[in-house]
Formats: C-alpha cells, sequence, structure tokens
C-alpha cells in the first residue's frame, strides 16, 4: 500500500511515540519495572476526592450524566464551562476576556498542533516556529505537517553551586534571528519548561512578548504545569512569582491533565477572538467536538475556587516535596560523579545530565530499559531546521544534547529511589 508524505510523516518513530509507548507497554515478564519516563502526574488523594464529589453529585442529579455524555457540544467546547474559565480568568488575573476569547481541545496536543500549523507553511510564502530555548518538549517535534516547520535556538547555560544549572533564553541571539528570518510565523516556549522543569523568568517572557509585537508574530506560551491550576511552580527556587502570560498577541494553552484528569483530555486555549473562531473551525474537522466530562467535572470546582485552592494547597507543595526528595537521591548515588541538575522550578520532571559516561544518552536509555527502568533520553528534545543551517549545527553542538535524561519523580518514594540507584550503578560502568 502506498501512502502520502503527510502519512509517512505522522507514523514514522518519534520521540513522543516512543514515550508514549513505554509509558503503556508493559515490560518483559520477570523485570520488574522502575518507570521514571512518561508524563503521567501522581494520584493525589485530596484532587481524587474533588473529583469523586463532583462525579456523585452528577450522578445523583436526574439526567445530568446522561445529558453530560450523550450529546456533542459546540466544537468550541461546553459553553456553560468556557464562560466558566472567563469569568475566572477576568476575576483572578484582570484579563479582560470572554467566551469569544477561550477555547477547549482534547488535552494541550492538539491545542498546539492547530496553531504551529495555522502560523507556518505555505502562505504563500514558507513561514516556520521558533523555539527560543532548546531543550524543549518532545511532544513539539513532529506536529509541523510540512518538513522543516520549527526552528529552535539554544539556551545560554548558567551553573550553580551544588551541581545545579538554569537555562536562559539568550535575548540577544532571538533578536538577531528574527531580525533576519522574516520567515518567521510564531514564537512558542514552554512555562515551566518540559523537559527541565525550567520556568522563564518575568523578564524572559516580558522581552518575548515585546519581540513577537515587534515582528507582527503571535507568542505561544504552554502552561501545562503553571497557574493557576495544577501550579506545579516552587516559588522558592524562582526569581519573583510568575503569574499567567496573556495579552492579545499571546496563544495561552493550559490543561488539567496535571491536576488530575489525564485521561479525560481537557485542554484550554486562551486568544484573541480570530484565532479561537479558526482553532473552532478546525476542532470541528478533526474531532466535531472535544470531550464533555472533564469539563463537566471541573466547571463547578472552578467556579467555587476549589480547584485553585487544591492546586496551592496541596498539589504544588506535594510535587515541590517529591522533587526534593528525588534530588536528594541524586546527590546521594552520584556523589563524587560529573553531573548536574537543572535547577527543579516546576513540573513533574528532573534534567539530569552525565558528563562523565562514554554512551549517549539515547545508548544509557537501551541499557537502562533492559533492567526495567524507563527513562527518556536527551536527545528527543533537541529539534530544530533542515540539515546544513546554522540552527542546526547550534543545537547538535549544544554540550547537553546527547549527555541527559529526563526523569519523571512522580512514581511512589520506592520507584523513584530504586530507579535512581540503577541509573546510578548502571551509568557508571560506562564511566570514561
Amino acid at each position: 500500500m502506498t501512502v502520502s508524505a503527510f502519512a509517512h510523516k505522522l507514523t514514522a518513530d518519534s520521540g513522543i511515540l516512543r514515550l508514549m509507548d513505554d509509558l503503556g507497554r508493559p515490560l518483559p515478564d520477570g523485570v520488574i519495572p522502575r518507570k521514571l519516563g512518561g508524563g503521567n502526574p501522581a494520584r493525589i488523594p485530596e484532587v481524587e476526592k474533588l473529583y469523586r464529589r463532583e462525579m456523585e453529585a452528577l450522578l445523583a442529579r436526574e439526567d445530568s450524566f446522561e445529558e453530560a455524555i450523550s450529546r456533542y457540544d459546540a466544537p468550541q467546547g461546553r459553553i456553560s464551562f468556557i464562560r466558566t474559565l472567563a469569568e475566572f480568568f477576568t476575576a483572578e488575573y484582570g484579563w479582560d476576556i470572554d467566551e469569544r476569547n477561550i477555547a477547549i481541545t482534547n488535552g494541550s496536543q492538539p491545542a498546539f498542533f492547530y496553531p504551529f500549523n495555522m502560523f507556518s507553511g505555505q502562505k504563500p510564502e514558507r513561514k516556520t516556529i521558533l523555539f527560543p530555548l532548546v531543550p524543549e518538549y518532545v511532544g513539539y517535534a513532529d506536529q509541523g505537517i510540512d518538513p522543516d516547520t520549527f526552528v529552535t535556538l539554544p539556551a545560554r547555560i548558567q551553573v550553580e553551586a551544588g551541581n545545579r544549572f538554569k537555562y536562559h533564553i539568550d535575548i540577544p541571539l532571538v533578536e538577531a534571528y528574527l531580525a533576519n528570518h522574516p520567515e518567521t510565523g510564531a514564537m512558542c516556549v514552554s512555562r515551566p519548561t518540559n523537559p527541565t522543569g525550567n520556568v522563564l523568568t518575568n523578564a524572559e517572557i516580558a522581552a518575548l512578548s515585546d519581540l513577537a509585537k515587534r515582528y507582527n508574530i503571535p507568542l505561544m506560551v504552554d502552561n501545562a504545569y503553571g497557574m493557576p491550576f495544577p501550579d506545579i511552580i516552587f516559588p522558592d527556587m524562582l526569581d519573583g512569582t510568575p503569574a499567567p502570560h496573556w495579552d492579545r498577541n499571546t496563544i495561552l494553552s493550559m490543561s488539567l491533565s496535571k491536576i488530575g484528569l489525564p485521561a479525560l483530555r481537557t485542554g484550554i486555549i486562551v486568544a484573541e477572538e480570530s484565532i479561537i473562531e479558526s482553532l473552532g473551525a478546525l476542532n470541528s474537522i478533526v474531532a466535531l467536538a472535544s470531550g464533555s466530562l472533564g469539563q463537566v467535572l471541573a466547571e463547578g470546582l472552578i467556579q467555587s475556587g476549589e480547584l485553585k485552592q487544591c492546586a496551592v494547597s496541596c498539589v504544588r507543595p506535594f510535587y515541590r516535596n517529591k522533587s526534593a526528595r528525588a534530588q536528594s537521591y541524586i546527590d546521594e548515588f552520584f556523589s563524587g560523579r560529573e553531573y548536574l541538575l537543572h535547577r527543579s522550578e516546576g513540573s513533574l520532571f528532573l534534567w539530569l545530565y552525565l558528563g562523565d559516561i562514554s554512551l549517549t544518552s539515547e545508548e544509557l536509555y537501551r541499557k537502562l530499559k533492559e533492567q526495567g527502568v524507563v527513562v527518556v533520553p536527551g536527545e528527543y528534545f533537541f529539534f530544530g531546521r533542515e540539515q546544513g543551517s546554522e540552527a542546526e549545527t547550534a543545537w547538535k553542538t549544544h554540550p547537553h544534547r546527547n549527555r541527559c535524561l529526563r526523569l519523571n519523580y512522580a512514581e511512589s518514594a520506592e520507584t523513584v529511589r530504586e530507579g535512581l540507584r540503577m541509573i546510578a550503578r548502571i551509568s557508571a560502568e560506562y564511566r570514561k
């Protein structure tokens, strides 16, 4: 059977496909799994109780459950839920928005597939999407329909005490790139950043926003781990409070996955009216409508303020404690080794640099998997431009590209501790 180039592109081996396959596929019989890969959030009893209460109330109200599951919502999403969100964001952050500024998607993955391809490709001139910092989320890498959709620029590396470091956006480099590349159709960042746990500073976001406006392109911000929910951001590690950034030149994406509803696929996009109208049209073509149940369960919790409060008082400290514990294990097991950890500022990942091994992170990933330890190799998060370009050279020569692992610390303390101990032991076998 002969298929199109489009089919080849979307069915070829990719980082996100391998990541999700590792997440769901069982390991061979007899291998004890230590799964520190994937993006599954932890099960937090306090969060689950809220959703169970809402579900029980839904089932108790005559015909409410049946109504929630038996009809398509509008392509833009469930109107009552959208209005609730608009009122919440206006009250919480002072944004001048209403239901025309919000669309609901089946998770935040399509929330980026749609606008990526709205602002890139042939228009009639070729347009690209710029990521001003690499490494970036592996799930973006293969979402462009056209080849060579994405351009990425390398981060500045700030090494800190205690085997820690932080990535920063090189703002002058971004400005120089935009000045010389009018084919740029949009910029995109994640905040907190997946895979590193980096939270872009308020100054970095402000600078990117100003540049986007100057060059008449939208700024896309992936806020899947940020405020107001799930609010997996650790203020004690930051310079200033990173309030969500939105204005009419920003496309802001959020998700309910990391606050207990990954299976119900409820993504949220906030943007100016014409973009939301286009996204609704795209959603009707690709999916008809978005799933309703997540919107139904979350609506009352957002109206009451309980979901935001739970994020602040429960979800954030839960992950902050797990991050600190996982870091202590790494410092213990890798003592005396050439390693660095990105400063853990948010999300549910640690980004571990191993400078003393003879293997690439892809090769180490395979060795670990043989022993039941599943991680994500760092190469997946370095993607960019067509062969031979300046951008490709920049990230292919990045000193961290082949030496980092992304680690999910959301599993049980025993799983995380034993997984990290095994990573240290197995990687030590391949020291330079």
